[in-house]
């Protein structure tokens, strides 16, 4: 796929919906496209993250002890989190079908947060609201 046809999936993510064109061209030159076979295992609960993942084509598990938590498909990002603290993973994700992804790994990402203000926002906007979710089924 070329990189142009990226851009329409970049900007599907949630976490990339409010960069400009350009922004999302910066993004889609710091990927690295993956295909992934049926079954595999790209994410593993407890290793340490170091990239993200951005589904382009395929679904996505999300496993957590040994349990199906989500299924995830074309937009879908995962492992952000990872690029900010290089946590633990705090689920597995296998491929449930043929996958693309884009890769992006930590340098091209510090590299994304000087470059793209909108997406500094965004990753803020998104943790704040990841807190709230959990003070929420933590406190009613």
């Amino acid at each position: 796929m070329a990189r142009e046809e990226y851009l329409n999936h970049l900007a599907s993510v949630p976490l990339f919906s409010g960069c400009t064109t350009k922004e999302l061209r910066e993004i889609a030159k710091a990927t690295v496209e993956l295909t992934l076979d049926e079954g595999k295992e790209f994410v593993t609960q407890g290793d340490v993250g170091r990239e993200a993942f951005v589904i382009v084509e395929g679904t996505a598990e999300v496993v957590r002890a040994g349990e199906v938590i989500a299924t995830l498909g074309p937009g879908d990002c995962v492992g952000e989190l990872a690029l900010l603290d290089h946590g633990p993973r705090t689920a597995s994700v296998r491929a449930k079908t043929p996958l693309t992804v884009l890769v992006l790994g930590p340098r091209e990402f510090s590299g994304l947060l000087d470059e793209v203000p909108a997406l500094t926002h965004k990753i803020l906007a998104s943790l704040a609201s990841r807190v709230r979710e959990l003070d929420s089924k933590a406190y009613g």
